[in-house]
């Protein structure tokens, strides 16, 4: 398995009409996110400890809410917020 992203929880329904140039920044922002804890977490289905904490990443036209789980080698994406500038 490899780190991926994916929206979870009511993200996904954001996500549907959030516009599509919105959506790229997004996705921008959470594949450097993957490659970040990739980096950092290189055996993450053998980590053992508490996952690290989430946070809040701004994009131009709005911001969105992750959290890192390293034994699914998943960021999910659970808040996506667009507020148009």
């Amino acid at each position: 398995m490899s780190w991926k992203w994916e929206y979870a929880f009511g993200a996904e329904e954001a996500a549907r009409t959030a516009p599509a140039d919105f959506l790229a920044r997004v996705a921008s922002k959470a594949d450097e996110l993957v490659r970040a804890a990739e980096a950092v977490h290189i055996h993450g289905r053998a980590h053992q400890g508490i996952d690290p904490r989430g946070g809040d990443v701004i994009v131009p036209g709005g911001m969105f809410t992750y959290q890192v789980v390293v034994r699914s080698e998943r960021i999910y994406l659970v808040q996506i917020t667009y507020l148009g500038f």
